[in-house]
């Protein structure tokens, strides 16, 4: 699924495992003394400490350097920039549209939400704010209220940022066609080298998760043209390689992107990816990450419950599924608990779960297996699609 952020004032891209996470767009522009060309927002802010809304700002930039960079202690300090802003202006939109993005970031959805409310009841008209609102509601499993903040969005800042959401919120109801027109108006609309790049970024995921291969590959390279150190669009290239059985051009790809961005998505990826290849895979970094994103208080039970239904504990699976599912029902939570309960040995208790998860009529590959592999332990005559390669199922995970 998708992760939205702002860096640097433009929207970009970063896949996480399989988590809906998404961060709005900057907080609306501070009233006074505008960074220039030169000065930095952390040198207009020992210029004016006052400023609460360039401390909201910079609490966003952290939060989105988190993503970035794969380096949770950031957080802390968006929190630190929050806490600042909010003793200066505690009621701001900005400082608690940046507080929702923040909690949305540590995967806190319901106080993500509750932020994202307060924030619109202190300004109607914070497109940030109902951005926020429709990634929370969306990961809560409110897809009619996640679309409605989508629409909100829309109407107050159409860009590539509400044009993404609407792509999203399309293609979670299965119209593929819809989603990709969206993205063609983000892609129309985007200027900055960042904003190309992650819209031809998704094109490019829509096409690889139809199984177009060949487009999927041409968009990620554009991508990478329009922006060279956009990881996910190489992350893409390595997925197109080894799902078209180059394993070690794929290798040599992940071995770049991981040490770029060692998020958990790609560390995954690049395990299965060597397993496929006849080599052994190395989950201690993978491990080592998982540490140390519970000390900056992330928890992300929807990571482990995939990671441990596919290479792991398929009882401790069905824990962290049963945990993530309990705070966010939505279709990928519902497809985590429905395949680790099928790989602990419980498919009955699987199929209404499997059944949750496709029920929206989103067409994701992998939430169509695990269904009919379910189906399928249950005795039900279901076709499994042969061109599916379970082996490699991280890497049809929506990022």
């Amino acid at each position: 699924m998708r992760a939205f952020v702002i860096f640097a004032g433009v929207a970009l891209i970063v896949a996480t495992a399989f988590t809906i996470v998404s961060f709005a767009t900057a907080p609306a522009p501070v009233p006074v003394a505008a960074v220039s060309a030169t000065e930095t927002l952390q040198q207009r802010l020992k210029r004016l400490p006052a400023d609460y809304r360039g401390w909201a700002e910079l609490a966003v930039q952290y939060v989105d350097q988190a993503r970035v960079t794969g380096d949770p202690s950031y957080y802390n300090k968006a929190e630190g920039a929050l806490d600042t802003a909010a003793k200066l202006r505690p009621g701001d939109d900005a400082v608690l549209a940046g507080r929702a993005a923040l909690a949305a970031g540590r995967h806190e959805f319901s106080e993500a939400m509750r932020l994202a409310e307060r924030a619109l009841d202190a300004n109607p008209y914070s497109a940030a704010a109902f951005g926020v609102l429709a990634d929370a509601k969306t990961q809560l499993g409110d897809l009619p209220g996640a679309q409605r903040a989508v629409d909100r969005m829309l109407d107050l800042r159409p860009g590539v940022a509400s044009f993404a959401r609407a792509s999203y919120a399309a293609e979670l109801r299965g119209d593929v066609a819809k989603a990709r027109e969206y993205l063609e108006l983000a892609h129309g609309d985007a200027w900055a080298p960042a904003d190309l790049a992650y819209a031809r970024y998704y094109l490019g995921e829509l096409a690889l998760h139809s199984g177009d291969l060949a487009t999927a590959a041409a968009w990620y390279a554009k991508a990478l043209r329009a922006y060279p150190a956009y990881t996910p669009a190489l992350a893409g290239q390595a997925r197109t390689a080894a799902l078209g059985g180059r394993l070690a051009e794929a290798l040599d790809l992940y071995e770049t992107v991981v040490e770029r961005l060692p998020l958990p998505q790609y560390l995954i990826e690049q395990g299965e990816t060597r397993l496929k290849a006849g080599q052994p895979a190395d989950w201690t970094l993978l491990r080592a990450q998982r540490k140390l994103f519970q000390a900056a208080g992330v928890r992300d039970d929807l990571t482990w419950a995939e990671f441990e239904a596919d290479h792991g504990d398929p009882a401790l699976a069905v824990r962290h599924a049963r945990a993530e599912y309990a705070l966010h029902p939505n279709p990928v939570a519902a497809d985590a608990l429905a395949w680790s309960l099928f790989k602990a040995g419980k498919p009955a208790q699987a199929l209404p779960y499997a059944r949750k998860a496709t029920a929206t009529g989103w067409r994701n590959p992998l939430l169509r297996y695990h269904r009919a592999r379910i189906e399928q332990a249950l005795g039900r005559p279901v076709r499994v699609d042969p061109g599916f390669d379970p082996s490699l199922s991280a890497l049809a995970r929506f990022s």
